[in-house]
């Protein structure tokens, strides 16, 4: 980062790198199950014994399994017919070599995931992930969490995750299309407009959609665009697809602020990450009041207590792809750039981890605590810990799990996929209008699930046993499939 305004910190933790993943935290299987119902402890010894090893998909599974035991005791055939044993197997894994070569010659050898996890709403939909850091259990909790989420958005999607542990970062473009056309070469046989739908995710951006896409359809001799979703407008893609995980999100927290009679108006807000969905929450939240004071990357944080600029942010880390202490040189004495360090030292009445998984740990909950935080939403995928989610719920604080808030991003591909079945193209404020709308009945739902159980206002609980109740339901009605 630049030396302008910029002050070393490194007391605090550092926010894991663009794409990279927050570990996961040990779970002591037994401490585990101990706190879990009798009927669900089984279902989770089996996941440990049969998935070892894999600590965020051991995550993730618990964070459902923690809330589903109400839903078990009132529906007793959802253990009759094994439900939950069926839904935290995945219907397929695939994984494969993905060779290709570098602008030298060089060979390199990479590993190819696609988890296909449950069809019982519809075709399996979700993102690719290309970082270092993909493996199996990355890809599980993805693909997982995945289920719930596509289930809340109400569209006929089903869930499923993929990637690979390459690193298109420093790469030129024409290594990044030799390298998505290899992945495509052994993926493409699992695709299709009624069976798997590919999106992007970190690492996955248009270029990348494009070269795939373009794979896919020389392999395939079939203009499929409904195949894969996040395309260019120009060739099949939809409007607010970029915007919408981000601005998604923005409209969850406006939508529970609402139900307690406030609002984001000049609300201070931090934001974690600055790629993709921070840059669009951040955008969206400024468009309904709220200030964004802090944003991050892996080298550090900055802090503008003027409130971010958008567009320059947009310049720095979307169009550049540059260090976030770049946007601190240019902004000049307004904001301050901090090495290393943690975004959530910096006060604020919500905060909005969009970077990565376990990125906000209990000792950044601690502090956003201390400093008056609100209101959480998780824009990412299970970027909040365990013990932090805890911490904060006991704390009063309002928690938005990401199998909500973030849900923005899937939804509006869906509405991608319809358009492309239609040979159809929407205006930007017609799609919007229909995110606006599917955000805010995912929290209603939400909000309507959690009192029905007994714990209003819970959105963890809310959005868990919507979720998975919307999928259980089907899963009965086709049989032992």
């Amino acid at each position: 980062m630049s030396s302008a305004g910029y002050e070393p910190e490194a007391a605090s933790a550092t926010l894991p790198a663009d794409g990279a993943s927050g570990a996961g935290p040990a779970i002591d299987p037994r401490a585990a199950t101990e706190g879990l119902d009798e009927r669900l402890a089984p279902v989770f010894e089996a996941v440990i014994r049969r998935n070892p090893g894999e600590a965020e998909f051991h995550q993730s599974v618990l964070r459902v399994l923690e809330t589903v035991a109400p839903v078990v005791h009132r529906h007793p055939e959802y253990a009759e017919a094994k439900l939950l044993e069926r839904i935290s197997e995945p219907e397929r894994q695939i994984i494969f070599r993905v060779p290709w070569s570098d602008d030298s010659g060089r060979v390199h050898i990479n590993r190819g995931y696609r988890v296909e996890f449950n069809s019982a709403l519809g075709p399996y939909k979700g993102g690719l992930r290309f970082a270092p850091s993909v493996n199996a259990s990355i890809v599980k909790f993805l693909g997982f969490e995945q289920v719930f989420k596509n289930a809340l958005t109400g569209m006929p999607i089903g869930g499923g995750k993929g990637g690979a542990d390459f690193d298109p970062r420093g790469r030129s473009d024409a290594e990044v299309m030799r390298f998505c056309q290899s992945f495509m070469t052994e993926l493409h046989r699992h695709l299709g407009e009624q069976t798997d739908v590919p999106a992007g995710d970190i690492g996955v951006g248009r270029r990348e959609i494009g070269y795939m896409f373009g794979q896919y359809k020389r392999i395939t001799n079939r203009y499929e665009s409904g195949v894969m979703t996040g395309k260019g407008l120009s060739w099949g893609g939809a409007r607010v697809r970029e915007e919408a995980t981000g601005y998604g999100c923005a409209y969850f927290v406006a939508e529970m602020l609402t139900t307690r009679g406030e609002s984001l108006g000049g609300r201070r807000v931090a934001v974690s990450g600055s790629g993709n969905v921070a840059v669009h929450a951040i955008e969206k939240v400024q468009q309904l009041g709220g200030r964004v004071v802090a944003c991050s990357d892996s080298s550090g944080y900055v802090h503008d207590p003027d409130g971010i600029d958008v567009a320059l942010l947009k310049e720095v880390k979307l169009a550049e792809r540059a260090r976030i202490g770049e946007y601190v040189r240019r902004r000049g004495r307004r904001a301050r750039g901090f090495a290393g360090g943690s975004v959530w030292e910096v006060p604020c009445e919500i905060a909005l981890p969009c970077a990565t998984q376990n990125e906000l740990d209990a000792r950044a909950a601690r502090r956003l605590v201390d400093n008056g935080v609100i209101t959480v939403a998780e824009g990412a995928n299970m970027p909040t810990t365990p013990d932090a989610v805890r911490l904060l719920r006991e704390a009063g604080v309002a928690f938005g799990p990401g199998m909500a808030a973030n849900a923005g991003g899937v939804a509006t591909s869906a509405l991608e996929m319809q358009q492309n079945a239609s040979r159809d193209s929407w205006s930007f404020d017609h799609t919007e209008e229909r995110l606006i709308e599917i955000m805010s009945d995912i929290h209603a739902a939400c909000r309507e699930t959690a009192a029905s159980y007994g714990a209003p206002d819970d959105y963890v609980t809310g959005a868990s046993i919507a979720g998975f109740q919307r999928v259980a339901d089907a899963m009965l009605a086709l049989g032992l499939v």
